[in-house]
C-alpha cells in the first residue's frame, strides 16, 4: 500500500482520460479543415466513454483514499471538493452528447427535406 494515491496508476489514467486525451480530440477537431459525419459520431462517443471512464476513477480514487495516511488524498477525493471534480466528465459527456444530437438533427432535417421534394 503506498502513502497516497497520487502515486496509483489509477490517478495517471485519470490524468490521461481527464486531460490529454479531450485535449487531443479537440486539437484534432480544430485541425481538420473538413470533418465526416461518422468521425463527429465517433468522437461524440468517445467523449461520453472518457466521462464514464472519469467517474469510474474518480470514484476508486475515493476508495483507494479512506486506505491511505494522506490528509490531501481525502481533503481531494472524499470532501465537497470531489463534487467539482465530476464537473469536468459532465462537461465531456454534455459536448458529447451535443455532437451526437447535432448530427441527428442534420441527418433528419436532410431527410425531411428529401421526402418534400419526393413528396412534390
Amino acid at each position: 500500500m503506498r502513502d497516497s494515491v497520487f502515486f496509483e496508476s489509477e490517478f495517471f489514467l485519470l490524468i490521461v482520460f481527464s486531460i490529454f486525451l479531450p485535449i487531443g480530440l479537440y486539437g484534432f477537431m480544430m485541425w481538420k479543415k473538413s470533418i465526416s459525419r461518422r468521425t463527429v459520431v465517433f468522437f461524440g462517443c468517445v467523449l461520453i466513454v472518457i466521462s464514464g471512464v472519469d467517474i469510474f476513477l474518480f470514484r476508486r480514487l475515493a476508495t483507494l483514499a479512506r486506505t491511505t495516511p494522506s490528509l490531501i488524498d481525502d481533503l481531494i477525493f472524499r470532501s465537497e471538493i470531489s463534487v467539482a471534480l465530476y464537473l469536468l466528465p459532465a462537461l465531456f459527456a454534455g459536448i458529447g452528447v451535443n455532437m451526437l444530437s447535432h448530427i441527428l438533427i442534420a441527418h433528419l432535417t436532410e431527410a425531411e427535406k428529401r421526402s418534400d421534394r419526393e413528396a412534390n
